[in-house]
């Protein structure tokens, strides 16, 4: 049986019409996964900003950093966010190995966070190109590399995003190989759109017991405000178009589990396409 806090990552995912202004408090948030384990690895979110992004990470327990104390003083908006409370399974906790992770492709930022864990993917999986190279150890930051490189033809001299039905192909013909590894839940951002992918995950038994990897990796919600131990998501009162993602349902209603292999393309809060193994 699995200690408490292995391999028991938190995503967390917005998409929206509009910005959005969340204030986030890590280790609460992490509580909603049964994260009660004090030694956390590191967390991480990010903001999507056009064509750029603004990432904040560290690879300690968030429970006296200041960028902590700066996100839940100063909320920050976005219409595409990424967090992620890490519990390390390959790879020291270090900042390198800390996510979201973050590479240019087509003059575009794009982040990626990672919960579950791949055996062997260094040799099922090798880079073939050396146009991506992980920064730091661990499986995760491979498999980010192993898509931008999968995915780099697509946006080779190119002013526009590639049609999105490509980038969707790619991706989930990715995450069904990443499958056979090992669980694999994800959030990917380009830029345009975040695809997710929901797998299988340990769930909590009771008493520090946790399951052997199971479904729902990942549960979907469409919802106004969100307002949770952890996590606060104002959204502007013209009703703009918002979905939400997280490794476990944040609210006794509207979450809807998402099917294992499942993969979904969202764009300004709405579900655009779908691929299901």
């Amino acid at each position: 049986m699995l200690k408490r806090g292995a391999r028991m990552c938190e995503l967390f995912g917005v998409s929206s019409s509009v910005p959005v202004r969340v204030t986030y408090s890590l280790h609460a948030f992490a509580e909603h996964g049964g994260h009660l384990h004090p030694n956390k690895s590191g967390w991480g979110i990010a903001y999507h900003e056009g064509r750029d992004a603004l990432l904040i990470k560290e690879p300690e327990p968030a429970s006296d950093s200041p960028w902590v104390r700066f996100i839940e003083s100063r909320p920050l908006t976005s219409t595409t966010i990424l967090a992620h409370v890490r519990y390390a399974t390959a790879g020291k906790p270090s900042f390198a190995n800390t996510h979201p992770f973050i590479r240019e492709l087509g003059g575009q930022m794009h982040l990626f966070a990672h919960n579950g864990g791949f055996e062997g993917i260094w040799s099922a999986m090798p880079l073939k190109t050396g146009l991506y190279r992980p920064v730091g150890e661990t499986d995760s930051e491979h498999a980010f590399c192993v898509l931008l490189e999968r995915l780099a033809g697509l946006w080779q001299g190119r002013d526009e995003p590639p049609p999105l039905a490509d980038r969707l192909a790619v991706v989930a013909a990715t995450a069904a190989e990443l499958r056979k590894l090992g669980a694999s839940n994800f959030l990917y951002s380009d830029g345009e759109a975040l695809f997710v992918h929901a797998h299988k995950r340990h769930w909590d038994e009771g008493n520090g017991r946790f399951s052997e990897a199971r479904p729902p990796g990942l549960s979907i919600a469409a919802r106004r405000d969100l307002a949770v131990r952890g996590l606060k998501v104002e959204v502007p009162r013209d009703h703009p178009d918002v979905l939400y993602v997280a490794s476990v349902p944040l609210t006794g209603e509207g979450w809807v589990p998402l099917p294992e292999g499942t993969v979904l393309a969202l764009l300004d809060g709405r579900e655009i396409g779908r691929v299901e193994a």
